[in-house]
């Protein structure tokens, strides 16, 4: 794991869990070797930090284009993995890198909402997600984030005090039976049993 993404990480979860109480249910699920994808729902800016906190292994993001353009913090961003996504369009270039990774045995982080919720609610699922799925046949890791939208919301400048809390649930695994018939609507299947998996998860009542 290189030094700058070992100390950004372990900064997040110092703060994480100082600061907003964080706490991880299931982290005994995350797949830490070989191919993997982890699927998680999309409530703030924290999300993606958060995932790699839940993880012992080193992980890769998709990030706006733009934020790679911005002068020396679009470099460092670079050096954590970050994968520039186009968000005019479908970005396939994107999907191709992470597919790639993915193969090669590697673990990204994707949303299968694709953008940030405006109310705090679960959303639909994209067929995207379920394409690099279909491409891959890597086992998903459901995740769920409970608090980080009323700490850091899509309308607000500046976080609050607010307890997060992520839920880690068993891998989901598929197999080339799960991609059979017209493509879009399988990617479309996929993504929705990967959503309602997430949306299974809830926050136990024993402390971890």
């Amino acid at each position: 794991m290189g030094l700058l993404y070992s100390l950004c990480t372990s900064l997040t979860s110092f703060t994480a869990h100082t600061v907003f109480g964080l706490q991880i249910y299931g982290r005994e699920n995350v797949v830490e070797e070989g191919p993997a994808l982890l699927a998680m729902n999309h409530q703030s800016f924290f999300d993606p930090p958060l995932a790699a906190v839940c993880c012992h292994r080193q992980i890769h993001f998709l990030a706006r284009k733009t934020l790679l353009e911005i002068p020396v913090l679009g470099r460092l961003i670079a050096n954590l993995n970050v994968i520039g996504v186009d968000r005019d369009g479908a970005d396939m270039s994107a999907l191709k890198t992470v597919i790639r990774l993915v193969k090669n045995g590697g673990c990204t982080i994707i949303f299968p909402e694709g953008t940030r919720t405006r109310d705090g609610g679960l959303q639909p699922a994209q067929p995207g997600v379920g394409l690099v799925i279909a491409k891959t046949l890597a086992p998903v890791v459901p995740m769920r984030v409970f608090g980080a939208f009323e700490a850091f919301p899509r309308t607000s400048r500046f976080p609050r005090r607010a307890k997060i809390t992520v839920i880690i649930g068993k891998p989901l695994h598929f197999s080339k039976d799960d991609i059979a018939g017209e493509p879009r609507e399988a990617y479309q299947r996929i993504s929705d049993r990967v959503m309602a998996a997430i949306a299974a998860l809830g926050i136990p009542t024993r402390e971890p």
